[in-house]
């Protein structure tokens, strides 16, 4: 009766700990989502249209057609083997109301154009000084962040182009993890001036190809939901109690045979 006694309250025991545990289990798991969710259509071109934003870092390089010098600085021109002059390497920083400061021209408003439209822009602005001046610039502090599946597990990287795609993304983070269910990809994309967007992607299959060549943009979130595992969560979660049950049970075989 004794020993029904014990099982009894070591089951109990067991029990309260899986009901605690199926609590707790899968809580890494992020950004869900309703089953009537309505997703944003992704976009199966790789075409891109990236505009400027405020606290974008830009690398701008200012080039002569005809060799003239461009701008004047105490050291560090230099001058490529056909006599153009170069502006050396510096970056400069997109202010928070969308202007820059680059030298000569001073504060331009560059927020919100394209990546061309702003090298046109400042094309234009130079012309005023030096003859077909031909400008380059680029964005070198533009990230995502893409979590490959293991939960809350996540990389940072760096967009080092424009067109870099989504499955080139998810191979720069190091792939989908054993875990990641590859017919749930969610692209979320932020946006200062109105709502984001999220696209669900299924690239379980071949024809999701097409939806893996989305470009990825600055600050996207590319969120590879997790499987769930249940079974091994709880039985994680619930094996402290189990060996505490098995100890307390193992003690009183002890104590019952010395008697």
């Amino acid at each position: 009766m004794r020993n029904s006694r014990i099982l009894l309250n070591g089951l109990i025991i067991v029990l309260t700990a899986m009901v605690c545990a199926s609590c707790t289990i899968n809580k890494n798991i992020m950004f869900k989502t309703d089953h009537d969710y309505e997703y944003d259509t992704p976009s199966d071109s790789t075409d891109t249209h990236l505009e400027l934003s405020p606290n974008d870092r830009i690398l701008f390089r200012l080039f002569s057609n005809e060799g003239a010098r461009l701008i004047e600085l105490t050291a560090g021109i230099t001058g490529d083997q056909r006599g153009n002059a170069i502006l050396p390497t510096f970056t400069y920083t997109v202010q928070p109301d969308g202007m820059v400061e680059l030298p000569e021209v001073g504060l331009v408003n560059i927020a919100g154009m394209t990546i061309q439209e702003a090298q046109d822009e400042l094309e234009r602005l130079y012309s005023q000084f030096y003859k077909r001046p031909y400008a380059l610039l680029e964005i070198v502090n533009n990230r995502a962040i893409v979590f490959t599946g293991s939960g809350g597990q996540a990389s940072v990287i760096q967009l080092t182009n424009q067109n870099i795609t989504v499955i080139e993304a998810l191979a720069l983070a190091g792939g989908i993890t054993n875990r990641g269910n590859a017919s749930q990809v969610k692209l979320i994309r932020r946006f200062d001036d109105r709502p984001y967007e999220v696209y669900l992607m299924d690239l379980s299959t071949i024809e999701g190809i097409r939806y893996a060549n989305m470009v990825v943009q600055a600050n996207d979130v590319i969120y590879v939901e997790p499987v769930p595992e249940v079974a091994s969560e709880v039985l994680k979660d619930i094996s402290p109690f189990v060996s505490i049950v098995s100890g307390l049970a193992l003690i009183y075989a002890i104590l019952r045979g010395s008697l």
